[in-house]
């Protein structure tokens, strides 16, 4: 089990985190903190740690400053930023202290699922040891990086189409644009563009569900499943 200690300083959203972690196989939430002074304390106290997914926003300190101080220390725990934070100081100070992701919120679950789907993958990868060719590093390093379709259009980002394609996969049913931005925190026209994207492409099928009165709601399903 990957073990993970959520950090937000809203217990609120901790909890939600924490929810989000539980439903991913392999993953065991071992704590959550709501200050830096508490994310420091359960590092320190915590018998096996793997992962921390660190809010920046704290209210003591901000969480950049606590993985500095875990580095300091001597933690190699590894850190996946989980903050509103999107200024790209921040974004890359968090590169340079060994953030291995950066999630910025408001985001749901398919949001933080793809991270640590990626993060299981990198973690699979590594568990192998040994040495690596060129080919094996460079599998390494783009563990954590959203698969990348070349076939994109100038404009539209592979994490966003593959944050639509993981929430289609895991609907049981056709969804709508609406549907798939409050699954995935993006705006209903950012969803609708790529579910567009997605359906010349041949990779969704649109599906027209009629209602008593006006236009048909236009529904997608993801083609491998339809």
């Amino acid at each position: 089990m990957i073990e993970v200690l959520v950090v937000d300083d809203d217990t609120r959203v901790a909890r939600v985190n924490a929810a989000y972690v539980e439903k991913m196989p392999g993953f065991r939430v071992a704590g959550e903190a709501h200050s830096a002074a508490e994310a420091l304390r359960s590092i320190e106290a915590l018998p096996r740690l793997d992962l921390v997914l660190m809010d920046h926003y704290l209210p003591d300190e901000t969480g950049l400053a606590v993985v500095r101080e875990m580095r300091r220390r001597g933690h190699q725990t590894d850190v996946i930023m989980v903050t509103a934070a999107r200024d790209v100081a921040t974004v890359q100070a968090a590169m340079r202290h060994g953030a291995l992701q950066y999630l910025v919120k408001p985001f749901a679950f398919a949001g933080l699922r793809v991270k640590l789907e990626a993060y299981a993958e990198l973690r699979r990868t590594l568990d192998g040891g040994g040495e690596a060719e060129q080919a094996e590093v460079d599998r390494i390093f783009g563990a954590l990086s959203a698969p990348v379709d070349p076939g994109l259009p100038k404009g539209h980002s592979p994490t966003t189409a593959e944050l639509v394609r993981q929430c289609l996969l895991q609907a049981e049913g056709p969804l709508s644009a609406q549907e798939i931005a409050d699954r995935t925190g993006v705006s209903r026209q950012t969803a609708q563009r790529y579910l567009k994207l997605l359906e010349r492409t041949g990779r969704t099928r649109l599906t027209l569900k009629y209602g008593d009165a006006g236009r048909p709601e236009h529904r997608y399903v993801w083609a491998t499943r339809a």
